[in-house]
């Protein structure tokens, strides 16, 4: 009895640790969505520049959690909630780490377009609505994770849901711009591109969701699959 004392005290350092990096990877991720959008919407190049180096702050970051992850199960053979958080902690870094893939695209649009100058549609607000809904859901997945509140993620498909009623209605205004000659073809194909990237992203966050879901209860919040594996963002 005396030697797993030591050993359970070690697994909680290392859990708490690991709970430190998800935390930082989370903000990480959440501040180059922000700084893709400000770079988008406020013709702002600075704050889209910052984003290549966040997105590699998060690659980075990933590659420690996981190798963390592995370690704690290899050294200590955690159990029940334990080793459910560790594993869910591996999937969810995942989903963290394409996020932050999908806002270094969008920062590449950012400059794309002023570079080249062109007009932003009409849309922009739809798209600040877009980008915010889609924070917020990221930033409600992963203060769930680190709280392990599986109550406040048991309905977050629904704001997915939003994301993707304003996905259609802007897709369909700027296919429309383009059929009447009022936004050339090239800046809405990259609007488009910027909104599927906040769809994506919306999606990962619903993943988070279900993983802590998961994580905190040990049952799936969807039925006949097991835990969060139907991932739509791929």
């Amino acid at each position: 009895m005396k030697s797993e004392r030591p050993r359970r005290v070690a697994l909680e350092e290392g859990l708490s640790k690991l709970g430190e990096n998800m935390v930082t990877l989370a903000e990480l991720s959440e501040f180059a969505i922000q700084k893709a959008i400000g770079g988008l919407l406020e013709s702002d190049a600075p704050q889209a520049l910052e984003v290549s180096t966040l997105d590699r702050e998060i690659y980075a970051l990933q590659n420690v959690i996981e190798k963390n992850c592995v370690d704690l199960i290899a050294l200590h053979a955690p159990v029940a909630r334990d080793l459910r958080t560790i594993t869910t902690s591996l999937k969810i870094v995942t989903d963290l780490d394409r996020i932050g893939r999908y806002a270094r695209d969008i920062a590449e649009i950012a400059l794309e377009q002023q570079k080249q100058g062109k007009a932003p549609p009409r849309e922009e607000e739809q798209l600040k609505r877009m980008s915010d809904l889609t924070i917020h859901m990221v930033d409600t997945a992963v203060r769930a994770f680190t709280r392990h509140d599986a109550a406040s993620v048991r309905d977050i498909a629904e704001f997915d849901n939003a994301v993707d009623d304003l996905y259609e209605a802007i897709y369909q205004d700027l296919i429309t711009q383009i059929g009447k000659g009022t936004l050339s073809p090239e800046t809405g194909v990259q609007y488009i591109l910027v909104c599927r990237y906040l769809e994506r992203i919306a999606d990962h966050a619903v993943n988070v969701g279900h993983r802590v879901v998961y994580m905190v209860t040990g049952e799936s919040p969807i039925k006949g699959i097991g835990p969060a594996d139907a991932d739509p963002a791929g």
